[in-house]
């Protein structure tokens, strides 16, 4: 392992920069590869919000070699659910199958820790399926951990007026 210098930190050489319009497509890319089938519509419409809502950029790609190998996309919320501080949620997070394990997540959650931060937002959330390990550990690693709110769902797919209890 190579020696830092004082102060460094092995994120330091990842290259993280603000989300622009031509990421979309290595963005789509990276995402397929991780689950299986392209959510071209989904991140369409994700980026152009990002984008549109430029005042606070809260999304960010990593590159090496000039090439994207990792983001994150995030959004400020404020009064969500009856909060009455500005919260921001994670709404999806991929890094480039060949760089997993080479510090990219690291470095992409560093930098939109530091920007929040920086905007004063004092919380970080984000929701993860139970069944993705991987991803639910490296959250841990990073200090997230269970909410004290409940997430509740109804499922809309079943049968229709069930009696109320």
């Amino acid at each position: 392992m190579q020696e830092l210098e004082p102060g460094a930190l092995a994120t330091d050489a990842i290259t993280v920069r603000h989300l622009t319009a031509d990421d979309l497509a290595a963005i789509i890319q990276i995402d397929e590869k991780a689950i299986g089938r392209a959510r071209k519509e989904y991140y369409r419409a994700k980026v152009r919000r990002v984008l549109e809502d430029g005042k606070m950029m809260t999304s960010l790609v990593a590159e090496e070699d000039g090439s994207v190998v990792g983001f994150v996309l995030a959004a400020l919320h404020y009064g969500e659910f009856g909060q009455v501080e500005a919260t921001a949620v994670i709404d999806s997070i991929g890094v480039a199958p060949a760089f997993r394990g080479k510090g990219v997540g690291e470095a992409l959650m560093r930098q939109l820790e530091m920007n929040l931060r920086a905007l004063r937002v004092q919380r970080l959330e984000t929701q993860v399926p139970w069944e993705q390990r991987d991803l639910l550990n490296f959250l841990a690693s990073r200090g997230f951990a269970p909410a004290a709110i409940f997430c509740l769902e109804l499922d809309l797919s079943g049968s229709v007026g069930r009696a109320a209890n």
